[in-house]
């Protein structure tokens, strides 16, 4: 599935493209953004936990929100690699959360 894209859109109007891989999947040593999402029906997503980070093979090789993602469903993870600093990463994650409100960024 990593063949697939899906584009994100945030509360802002922009919308950003992810590559869907099922959660497992390793990933290089690079910054990034990431949403843990669940399928509703056939290609149609929603998200349980986004977030961003500096190494995405860190951080969802053992993600802390792991037992609230499978909680509310989750099986694929849509991550996209940035070689923005920081803090374009964090407004990208705010837009996506103040769309989206996903359940296991509140947990």
């Amino acid at each position: 599935m990593a063949d697939t894209t899906i584009r994100w859109p945030g509360s802002s109007g922009g919308t950003y493209t992810y590559w869907i891989h099922e959660i497992g999947t390793a990933f290089k040593d690079s910054p990034g953004n990431y949403i843990f999402a669940k399928e509703t029906s056939p290609g149609r997503w929603t998200p349980v936990y986004i977030g961003e980070t500096n190494s995405l093979k860190d951080r969802l090789s053992n993600h802390e929100k792991m037992p609230c993602v499978r909680r509310h469903g989750g099986t694929h993870v849509h991550a996209h690699t940035s070689s923005a600093d920081g803090q374009v990463r964090r407004e990208e994650e705010a837009d996506l959360l103040n769309k989206w409100n996903p359940p296991c960024n509140e947990d």
